[in-house]
């Protein structure tokens, strides 16, 4: 079975997640719930949080921990929204 397929019989999420960035002050992020249940995104959040506490988005480590996050978000078929405060382009 290719990857491929393993991904067309994946249902779609029932749980969404918003991880945003508060600014250079800690915390530095919010793991918000956008729906599903809640004890899905609390220990989502409790994972996310523990990669990304100290981390600022122009860190080095951040975009290693950011892969991170977004491989255990596929692992567990969430939804999963970034929002850094600046457009998409200019992360990099």
């Amino acid at each position: 079975m290719t990857d491929f397929e393993i991904d067309e019989e994946r249902p779609p999420p029932e749980t969404g997640v918003r991880v945003v960035y508060l600014g250079p002050v800690s915390p530095h992020w919010d793991i918000q719930g956008l729906f599903g249940e809640q004890a899905v995104v609390d220990e989502f959040r409790r994972r996310t949080v523990a990669r990304l506490q100290l981390l600022p988005p122009h860190d080095p480590q951040f975009r290693r921990n950011r892969e991170r996050v977004n491989r255990d978000a596929e692992r567990e078929n969430l939804h999963l929204e970034w929002d850094l405060g600046v457009p998409e382009d200019e992360e990099e």
